[in-house]
């Protein structure tokens, strides 16, 4: 710890070391505002141990770090109120009167615990602003959510916005711009109204949270300090080393908008303590240069401020009316929202993405072939097809599924655009809102050219879009990217798990599903159906700090159920370190979660003995009593539910489906559709099993009935061998 404390210090000795003038009324303002804050405190930490007694219970909500702040910095758990006071009267005895850089950061410091201490009070006494937009403390599912993109820099970094603007629309230009950097935001004080005022989008879906007033601030900190506990790996208590890696890795900074009283900079010397720089649009008699300065001009304040915090962005600008950046890809477009609507099982949708040769392309090309959306009017469904070609020197044919499904990704940066799925299941909506700022189909060409030449430069040399909304050119494309799939899944078949060293994880999923992580094998598509073994490994080939990354299976724990003590680890720490352990060849013990981009759900039947399944794409109820969109809403977002799992439909006819229940032979209901979707490989799997010809006949479909009570006696008249089979449940 002292080698890292020492290196911290450097830090600052360039900026503060004895040839340096100490800036004293910048000081004093902090030692003024550190006594009044631990004293404020301590006057409301007094007056609710005096109602509720030093044994009441203190929390956040939804938190499995106590009060973080405290938690990281001194490693002390904290959870009732009398075990504050002794912690508090320690931070108001290191504000030493001596005028020095040094002591100032311990005012800092003794200021971040003041803050959390009123904070804890204010949650006992309920007394804390709930109602949206504000959201006060952030729990841990948006920590899992977000957090680990901050520390990677998917998220470029934090900026923390307290204050007032110069007025409203400033406010909002500035966040605005910060959204489109793919900044998160917190933001404090009155800045909020403002930004409400202008109709800003703020809150989870756009990473962008109003934490509240004052000593509300304090929840910026504690969430960058989980994040370096729960993805730094940092225990809690070493307080250098969490200095160390929030200024290495959160890449936080403070935007101070409009007066500065002495509280408001003790508490920016609290950042400081942290390493995170502190700009102000005001001007200032003194400065430390690197760590407290003035920038009056809004102009040029955000781009100022990613400097000065060694931000540097490296996303091409794309000519499109909407704003784009990682910021908008949790946005959710519901129902009313939706001016058209493409695929999702309601029309024909689908995406390709092909490798052509330089002769078959015309770099920059964008096409739309059919009616522009300015053709259509505000609940309209379209059949719609996204076509990409792709030329490149070291371009391959096995990274084409891998391009192909980053479709999903690049278009949820777009605000107002939304995307689900894959392949021919793709589910795409454009919001009224992007529709009114001029969103045109062609946009998506211009995302799409933009993103593929920027993040996958060594492989990609020349784009060109193909945009489908004439319904016979949709039908004729679907067909061009069936032929394309059968061949990826055909080139599948010859692998498999026993002749593999390596498993791959797929994490795409995670902005919707952070606790989620698909193990890929060779008899095992990812849930979403567009990524195979061949793809995780083209992936990482491409991208080695990508969503793909290579697990060495080393020796089986259990080869019936499938498990393997080095993918247990990979899953434990993909999923933020909840699942701790899953098998991959049974329904019934530690199953794989689910994200929410899967193709199927299948789910236990105990009256027949076996399973069911069903899809997206049918939307009636089913013999469990749930429909598809019920059972998504139990599996998804990265649970763990033995007897229930979302899967990719080609699993269901890999030699590994559920063989530690019993496999194929378990299926005793299935939708027609999917029954004719995978009509051939069913026949020639159930074939293969010694079920015969006919299983496929003896599975019942709605055509037969969707209760129970409906199918069992088509079950037994047909002989079904579940029936025979062994308890599924023992």
């Amino acid at each position: 710890m002292a080698v890292v404390r020492e290196e911290f210090e450097k830090i600052y000795e360039a900026v503060m070391g004895p040839d340096k003038p100490t800036p004293k009324k910048l000081l004093k303002r902090a030692y003024d505002g550190a006594i009044i804050a631990t004293s404020y405190a301590e006057i409301l930490l007094n007056q609710a141990i005096a109602e509720h007694g030093p044994d009441a219970p203190v929390s956040y909500p939804d938190t499995a770090y106590y009060l973080p702040v405290i938690t990281a910095l001194s490693g002390e758990k904290v959870t009732k109120l009398g075990e504050l006071r002794p912690i508090l009267n320690r931070m108001r005895a290191q504000i030493k009167t001596d005028l020095t850089f040094e002591n100032s950061l311990l005012w800092g410091e003794s200021t971040l615990y003041a803050a959390e201490v009123i904070e804890a009070t204010h949650y006992l006494n309920k007394d804390v602003v709930h109602h949206e937009p504000w959201s006060g403390f952030l729990t841990d599912p948006i920590l899992r959510k977000y957090g680990i993109k901050l520390v990677d820099w998917t998220i470029p970094g934090q900026a923390v916005i307290v204050g007032r603007a110069k007025s409203s629309k400033a406010a909002a230009k500035l966040v605005e711009e910060l959204m489109g950097k793919g900044m998160m935001i917190f933001m404090s004080d009155e800045i909020i109204e403002q930004l409400l005022e202008e109709n800003v989008k703020l809150g989870v879906d756009y990473i962008a949270f109003p934490i509240g007033n004052f000593t509300q601030v304090i929840h910026a900190v504690n969430y960058a300090l989980r994040a370096g506990m729960a993805f730094g790996g940092i225990p809690p208590g070493l307080r250098e080393d969490h200095r160390d890696y929030q200024r290495r890795r959160v890449r936080a900074f403070v935007l101070h908008l409009g007066e500065i009283d002495e509280v408001k900079v003790a508490a920016h010397f609290g950042a400081i303590f942290l390493g995170f720089p502190v700009i102000t649009d005001q001007e200032l008699d003194e400065q430390i240069p690197d760590f407290y300065v003035s920038h009056t001009n809004y102009d040029d304040l955000v781009a100022y401020a990613m400097e000065l915090r060694g931000i540097k962005m490296t996303d091409v600008k794309i000519d499109i009316p909407m704003n784009f950046g990682p910021a908008f890809e949790g946005e959710t477009i519901r129902k009313n929202d939706v001016f058209v609507e493409m695929g999702g099982g309601r029309t024909n949708a689908f995406e390709l993405v092909r490798m052509v040769d330089q002769d078959h392309i015309t770099d920059g090309k964008i096409e739309v072939i059919g009616p522009e959306i300015t053709s259509f009017k505000a609940g309209d469904r379209l059949d719609f097809g996204i076509m990409v070609d792709i030329y490149g020197r070291k371009m391959q044919v096995d990274f084409e599924p891998v391009l192909e499904r980053r479709i999903h990704y690049f278009v949820n940066y777009a605000e107002g655009l939304w995307h689900t799925a894959q392949r021919d299941l793709a589910w795409l909506r454009i919001s009224k809102e992007a529709a009114a700022k001029g969103a045109l189909f062609r946009h998506y060409g211009d995302i799409l050219i933009a993103k593929f030449k920027s993040e996958f430069p060594a492989i990609v040399d020349r784009v060109q879009v193909r945009i489908l909304t004439d319904s016979a050119a949709v039908a004729e494309g679907l067909k061009q990217a069936r032929e394309a799939y059968r061949s990826r899944d055909d080139r599948m078949r010859g692998l498999t798990d026993d002749k593999v060293e390596e498993f791959y994880t797929c994490k795409l999923c995670q902005s919707f599903a952070p606790n989620h992580i698909c193990i890929i094998t060779p008899e095992r598509v990812g849930l979403c159906g567009a990524v195979s073994w061949l793809d995780g490994k083209a992936s990482y080939e491409i991208n080695p700090t990508g969503p793909n990354y290579p697990i060495v299976k080393g020796p089986a724990t259990d080869d019936v159920k499938g498990m393997w003590g080095n993918v247990n680890d990979a899953v434990f720490q993909g999923s933020n370190r909840t699942i701790e352990r899953v098998n991959l060849y049974t329904l019934m013990e530690d199953p794989m979660t689910s994200c929410g981009c899967f193709e199927a759900i299948m789910t236990i039947l105990p009256e027949a003995n076996g399973i069911m399944i069903t899809t997206r794409e049918h939307k009636g109820e089913t013999p469990c009593g749930m429909t598809f969109s019920t059972l998504a809403g139990m599996v998804g977002g990265g649970t763990q539910t033995p007897g229930f799992m979302g899967i990719g439909r080609t699993y269901i006819v890999s030699r590994k489906f559920i063989t530690a229940d019993g496999g194929l032979a378990r299926v005793v209901w299935m939708p027609k559709e999917l029954k004719e979707f995978l009509h051939d490989d069913l026949v020639a799997r159930a074939k293969e099993l010694g079920l015969g010809e006919e299983f496929i006949n003896q599975i019942a479909d709605e055509t037969v009935g969707t209760t129970i009570d409906q199918i069992l006696p088509y079950l037994e008249e047909k002989g079904h061998p579940a029936l025979a089979m062994a308890p599924i449940i023992g």
